[in-house]
């Protein structure tokens, strides 16, 4: 297989301050390890292993003024496919022909879709969306959709290692599909800025608790948000969740199926919850694995997910004191406050690197020790590269984590416009406010929860202050009554969507069950046990709803 199975998945939209906490993490797919580190810890060595390329792609289409392509073989049922009340001038989308092509080395078959710019108004053009199946292995009863989250992360890139996390069974009766969603990867992508420009931006450190800070940070994004205006045009007031929700029920009828199952994880299950919503009668099986809680504000889920990587990292240093070579003295709180500490010195004065041009700033290395929060079996690269930053002074380790997480490859370009694609779909979903005396507020409560490295979620109201286009406002019933029965899934030691959020989705969505996984890590099927893996495997083969209550 291409890709080995990702350490981490990606992270649900939340814009932070000085740091945004999203994109595609993950510890098999990112830059070269640099030599310094090779000799500086056997365990970052081994984090040459899991660098590889997955997917090359084509080239993602352009917005344009004509619509699909019609198939001139509907099958029978067609009419049937079609949601209920859709608007007559979108229904050419539904009825285009669709051309499946070996690609990714032959073994899965990709497609390019046409989808409508908005679908609120159907004069605003075309766009497209890059599609990839792996085909059943045996007689096939039909699709089950998968997103690995994001927003921002790529369904292409991810089809070979959800080929490795859904069990056999399931892939022996369903074909997989996934997408790059509107505005990301191969998809008519969301464009905003230079390589040379986005480095410096996830490089920048600004302290946001100064004035001086906050007006340099506002004029960074405010340039970034500009950019993508210039740059991605109308679609980019049309990337919203609730239209990649439509473009899902658009690939639904395109795979002919009646109703849409779906595997998505992190913000994947914010787009499965916006599809219940809007189309309640189509839901089949959904399970929505590391959910997000899509009652919260923006200001409600940085606090949430600040207190979650205050956790996930408590439990880290717990772990780390009581193996070996762990660079963290004393008790648990005191290897917090030294991980403070260090992150604050990062700030005063940058730790030098084996990359003279780029010293370890404070939002590198909260980056880096992020990405490493996201499974247990990353742990082992954190602890390296602390210690080779608490002995050594050297702020290499964190460097190499912090590049892996934003797809950053040794010559200063970036693999994906995942950074992009998260920014523009957060600010199209929801803002955070924009009032100093609101935000230094937030900003007290956050410390509260999180003081090792609470400051890094202060301020996000600042990320979409002078966006260009409008939230997108919800306009459907977010309990999706009347939908049929919904897996939520949550684990207890989740940093990024932590546990309570699982908790309210579950309340949230009127048909949802709540499925518990007691563990550290970000998502549970396909990284957990038998037990995780035994209850969705019935419910998709089955239509087995687990125990409420079940605790795996």
């Amino acid at each position: 297989m291409g890709c080995p199975t990702l350490v981490v998945r990606s992270v649900p939209q939340v814009s932070v301050g000085a740091a945004t906490v999203g994109g595609v993490p993950s510890l098999s797919r990112r830059a070269s390890v640099r030599p310094r580190a090779l000799r500086a810890s056997a365990a970052l060595a081994a984090l040459a292993l899991l660098v590889t390329g997955c997917v090359a792609g084509k080239q993602a289409t352009p917005v344009s003024d004509g619509g699909p392509t019609h198939s001139s073989e509907l099958p029978a049922n067609f009419d049937a496919l079609l949601p209920d009340g859709l608007d007559p001038a979108f229904r050419e989308y539904y009825a285009q022909q669709v051309t499946w092509d070996a690609c990714i080395g032959g073994s899965l078959e990709c497609a390019t879709v046409s989808i409508p710019v908005s679908w609120r108004d159907a004069s605003l053009g075309s766009a497209s969306l890059e599609v990839v199946r792996s085909p059943a292995l045996g007689e096939r009863t039909g699709s089950i959709l998968v997103n690995p989250g994001g927003p921002g992360g790529s369904g292409v890139d991810f089809i070979e290692t959800a080929v490795g996390l859904v069990s056999r069974d399931v892939r022996q009766e369903y074909d997989l599909v996934s997408f790059d969603p509107r505005g990301v990867g191969r998809s008519t992508p969301v464009e905003c800025v230079d390589d040379d420009v986005l480095d410096r931006m996830t490089q920048a450190d600004h302290d946001l608790r100064t004035e001086e800070g906050r007006a340099s940070f506002a004029a960074e994004q405010k340039t970034f948000a500009d950019g993508c205006l210039e740059r991605t045009g109308t679609l980019l007031g049309n990337v919203d969740t609730a239209s990649a929700a439509h473009d899902m029920d658009l690939l639904r009828v395109l795979v002919r199926d009646e109703q849409l199952h779906y595997l998505g994880y992190s913000y994947g299950t914010q787009l499965g919850a916006a599809y219940a919503g809007q189309f309640p009668d189509k839901v089949g099986r959904l399970v929505l694995d590391a959910a997000v809680d899509i009652t919260q504000t923006s200001d409600e889920a940085s606090l949430g997910q600040a207190k979650g990587f205050e956790l996930a990292l408590r439990n880290y240093v717990t772990a780390c004191q009581a193996g070996p070579q762990c660079p963290l003295t004393g008790d648990v709180d005191s290897g917090l406050q030294q991980i403070h500490d260090l992150t604050e010195r990062a700030l005063a004065n940058p730790l030098p690197t084996d990359d003279d041009a780029r010293p370890l700033t404070r939002n590198l290395a909260f980056y880096g020790i992020a990405v490493a929060l996201y499974s247990d079996d990353s742990w082992p690269y954190l602890t390296a590269a602390l210690r080779l930053a608490l002995v050594d002074g050297d702020g290499t380790g964190l460097l190499q984590l912090a590049d892996m997480y934003n797809d950053r490859k040794p010559d200063g370009t970036f693999g994906a416009n995942s950074f992009s694609a998260f920014r523009a779909v957060g600010c199209a979903d929801s803002r955070g406010s924009t009032d100093l005396a609101t935000m230094e507020a937030e900003r007290l409560k956050i410390l509260e929860v999180a003081p090792t490295l609470g400051e890094s979620f202060a301020f996000g109201g600042l990320v979409c202050a002078d966006w260009p286009t409008p939230v997108v406002e919800i306009d459907y019933d977010i309990s999706a009554k009347g939908a049929a029965p919904i897996v939520v899934i949550g684990t207890t030691g989740d940093p990024a969507t932590p546990y309570e959020s699982a908790e309210a989705l579950a309340g949230t969505l009127e048909s949802a069950t709540l499925l518990t996984w007691e563990g550290e890590g970000h998502t549970a099927y396909g990284r957990s046990n038998s037990c995780i893996k035994e209850a969705v495997d019935a419910y998709f083969l089955e239509g087995t709803v687990p125990a409420e209550g079940l605790v795996c």
